[in-house]
């Protein structure tokens, strides 16, 4: 079978692009995940019905199939098993078990961080609490969480004894991690496309949660783009953190990193051998004319980049300022959601991903089933950028069955 057939492990609305980007290439596209109806699936020109971990079935479906590529960058279930496949057929991949051991794994992340001099969140253990040698208050979670899934922030014993019950159910391994709860700090993060063994910082990020009182306190509402931390970033963190993932071996691919800052610290929990969970690629395009997911692309069919170097100041966007938006919504029954034809036809709205649709019964859970939308934005500066963002949230509205809005406030924005 003569063509260039690429496998795409995951069919979520995230991996569509993935799909669009290799069709554009010429790839024949296969999307397999264990949900019939999956977004990425209805575009692909086949897919399956295997679940990501059924490494054995994906396997043998990729050689019955001709599978020459494999790849999937952006979500955390799917990076060990596509390693695990990519070994299999000896296909390129972006790195070895243990580097995506090291990138998902919080424990290992955590210990790898300390030996690279890479500042990260002060943690307690089990004997922490039950002794009282504990100060409050503390973030329980999976050790792979994901999604702000089986994670609680605890202000006493008794609330962390129910959290670690519930974030062990909610971890595929049942280990978890006690930290310093970080409330009261900036979040941020980082993200690098490696070339050839070079790290060039791609994004740097603000990120902004929503309300405690809310429940929306480890929800991400919307973030910023080049963080207004990224000078300090670079003279002070950026040069361990090169030399950590250098350290670590890994020659080409993304790699992301999640953190908090403290008091001049960045201190990082929550890495991945990918790329974050949005729709930054196309605004790093929109501003370089470089498609990062081609690069992927390319790597993954010929294990090697189709070019050998990225902007070194990538992270800045020539001066531009982007965000990501998650307008978030109360539990109910979607009736109708508007204002989305005027908020995808404006110049300034580079991408606009829809979570929710009409129809679906949206429960209260306070993690990110609570986002609608994802809608992603370039403006020239950071009052236009403010005005963009006040624009998405007065456009967008959602309607419950019983006619009231389901679409949270915009009660305070910080750029």
């Amino acid at each position: 079978m003569n063509r260039d057939c690429i496998l795409i492990l995951g069919g979520a609305s995230v991996h569509c692009k993935l799909v669009r980007a290799a069709k554009e290439m010429g790839f024949y596209t296969i999307v397999t995940d264990y949900l019939p109806d999956s977004p990425a699936k209805k575009i692909a020109d086949k897919s399956y019905m295997f679940d990501v971990n059924d490494v054995d079935g994906i396997v043998e479906m990729c050689r019955k199939e001709g599978v020459n590529a494999v790849l999937t960058t952006h979500l955390d279930p799917c990076q060990r098993p596509y390693q695990q496949i990519c070994a299999r057929l000896g296909l390129p991949c972006f790195g070895t078990q243990e580097q995506f051991f090291k990138l998902t794994d919080k424990h290992a992340f955590k210990q790898m961080c300390r030996e690279n001099g890479v500042d990260v969140i002060p943690e307690y253990t089990e004997a922490d609490i039950l002794s009282g040698n504990i100060d409050y208050p503390v973030f329980v979670k999976p050790v792979d969480s994901r999604g702000s899934r089986g994670q609680s922030v605890c202000r006493n014993a008794e609330q962390t004894r129910e959290a670690i019950a519930f974030a062990r159910r909610e971890s595929s391994n049942g280990d978890i991690l006690i930290e310093k709860y970080l409330g009261h700090a900036d979040e941020v993060q980082v993200t690098y496309f490696l070339i050839d063994g070079k790290a060039y910082l791609t994004r740097t990020v603000d990120s902004h949660r929503g309300s405690e009182a809310e429940g929306l306190g480890k929800v991400v509402l919307y973030s910023i783009s080049p963080s207004k931390y990224t000078g300090e970033y670079l003279s002070d963190a950026h040069h361990r953190v090169v030399q950590m993932i250098q350290n670590l071996g890994i020659r080409n691919g993304p790699v992301f990193m999640q953190g908090f800052y403290d008091e001049g610290h960045f201190r990082f929990f929550d890495p991945g051998l990918r790329f974050p969970g949005v729709d930054y690629e196309e605004i790093y395009r929109r501003v370089y004319g470089i498609d990062l997911l081609k690069l992927a692309i390319t790597y993954a069919r010929h294990g090697k980049p189709e070019i050998v170097s990225l902007p070194e100041d990538g992270a800045k966007l020539n001066g531009g300022y982007a965000a990501v938006l998650f307008p978030t919504i109360t539990a109910g029954t979607i009736a109708s959601i508007s204002g989305t034809d005027e908020l995808i036809a404006d110049p300034h709205v580079v991408s606009y991903l829809q979570r929710h649709f009409p129809g679906e019964q949206i429960g209260w859970t306070r993690d990110v089933n609570q986002r609608v939308a994802e809608v992603d934005l370039l403006c020239r500066d950071r009052d236009e950028l403010a005005e963009m963002i006040r624009r998405v949230w007065s456009l967008l509205h959602v309607q419950s069955l019983e006619g009231t809005e389901m679409r949270m406030p915009l009660e305070h924005l910080d750029i």
